[in-house]
């Protein structure tokens, strides 16, 4: 009977944490690419479904005891928020971020996401493909900061889109495999 009620009930979190991660990553990295201009649209997508919908993915992680999903989706919920911090500069007294500082950020992340891919070593090949194109985003967006060479910047933004189209896949995948109770896109 405990176990019973210690079951969870709540619904995979993960399709919501990656589709607001994928289509955030897809839509910034189309103006990292050079396709679009950097714009409201792109803010508030990073506020609402990068932020607050990994954000709310991660919680209900945590709940199902979930600790590498609750993790990832709170972490990079809260890095949508604190690049929208960024760009926004409420702060504005204390500087702004340089390119070498930002380097230094993007290079951190990098550092978080390869030691989440190789936890990914033991998912499925999606959230591999995912985390791993991921640690190569921040490896290249820290370089093009590092080095101010804007073709790193550009290569950077195609292989974001890829990371995020990654995502979303994954995320699809989830849904449509669990409502066909069979694989309709491999993960």
């Amino acid at each position: 009977m405990s176990t019973t009620l210690n079951q969870s009930t709540i619904a995979n979190p993960a399709p919501l944490g990656l589709l607001g991660f994928g289509m955030t990553t897809c839509l910034l990295n189309l103006h990292n690419a050079g396709l679009i201009s950097l714009s409201i649209m792109i803010v508030a997508m990073g506020f609402a479904m990068g932020g607050l919908g990994q954000i709310i993915a991660g919680i209900m992680e945590f709940k199902k005891g979930n600790t590498f999903g609750a993790t990832a989706f709170t972490a990079y919920g809260l890095f949508w928020w604190s690049l929208i911090m960024i760009w926004i500069n409420p702060f504005a007294a204390i500087g702004v971020a340089d390119p070498i500082g930002m380097g230094y950020y993007l290079l951190l992340w990098c550092v978080f996401t390869t030691f989440m891919f190789i936890g990914t070593l033991k998912h499925n090949r999606a959230s591999q493909v995912v985390f791993g194109s991921l640690a190569l985003l921040f490896l290249l967006l820290a370089l093009a900061n590092f080095t101010g060479i804007e073709t790193l910047h550009t290569i950077a933004g195609y292989e974001g889109i890829f990371c995020g189209l990654s995502a979303i896949y994954n995320a699809l995948g989830q849904i449509l495999n669990q409502e066909y109770g069979k694989t309709i896109l491999p993960l």
